[in-house]
């Protein structure tokens, strides 16, 4: 079930977010007149006003939330979890939007079939348990008292490395090594959700090339090659084919 937070507790930080001059009036009216139709039940209107604001070029993790709950209240599946994934993408540790994206997430229909096995994720329990944000703090602080240690014993004229210096130093080495593979997976490789019921994934661009396998709505893929008005999409092992643009928001 959608928290019912969603809304009210973010109304003041939207006023503060939005610009001064009549612009910004006009944007506070279309917010204030989107929250009442959302607390009213008119979700589709919710939905034409929040997105007014999103596509306005307002770029804020608060709005993206409100508008895929409004999506998700409306039926619309995916368009819900795009927004879910974009908000999470700006604050990937607010804990409204991350219980909302995990309800949203549970009706989706596709189950993702190249799961991590539960020994990878034990191994490397910090890239599943830690935030992106807290990995990279976790990397620099681990770095910097690595090297404050170093020049502290290279000042007394001792043993650079203890054992303890040695474990420290793994440790600031793993996390490194995860921040940046991190960073290189927000930088480098797109995902993005399928937004229709649902689609056939096919073998090239034409209602006539073969179906490989259909996806429904909500269904987060990565996005591998674009060719015109088609993206080549992997979804799990053995499952890569070729989908409209139309039909995959990109995160």
């Amino acid at each position: 079930m959608i928290r019912k937070s969603e809304i009210a507790l973010y109304l003041l930080a939207m006023f503060f977010f939005f610009n001064t001059t009549a612009q910004a009036s006009e944007s506070a009216r279309t917010f204030l007149d989107s929250t009442q139709a959302y607390k009213e039940g008119h979700f589709d209107k919710a939905v034409s006003g929040f997105k007014k604001l999103a596509d306005s070029g307002i770029v804020n993790a608060k709005l993206f939330y409100n508008l895929g709950n409004a999506y998700l209240k409306s039926g619309h599946l995916g368009f819900a979890m795009i927004w879910y994934e974009r908000a999470l993408k700006l604050e990937p540790d607010d804990p409204d939007i991350k219980f909302n994206y995990g309800y949203a997430a549970s009706l989706t229909k596709d189950e993702k079939e190249d799961k991590e096995s539960p020994i990878i994720q034990i191994l490397f329990f910090w890239k599943y348990s830690l935030s992106p944000d807290l990995i990279q703090w976790a990397a620099l602080s681990l770095n910097l008292l690595f090297w404050l240690i170093i020049m502290i014993r290279i000042g007394l004229k001792k043993k650079l490395l203890t054992p303890a210096g040695y474990g420290l130093l793994i440790f600031a080495l793993i996390f490194t090594l995860t921040a940046s593979y991190t960073a290189y997976q927000s930088a480098y490789l797109r995902h993005a959700v399928i937004l229709p019921e649902k689609i056939s994934v096919r073998s090239g661009f034409s209602e006539d090339s073969t179906e490989l396998f259909a996806l429904h709505a909500g269904t987060k893929v990565r996005i591998e090659k674009e060719n015109g008005e088609f993206f080549r999409i992997y979804y799990s092992e053995g499952k890569i084919g070729w989908v409209k643009k139309s039909d995959a928001g990109v995160i």
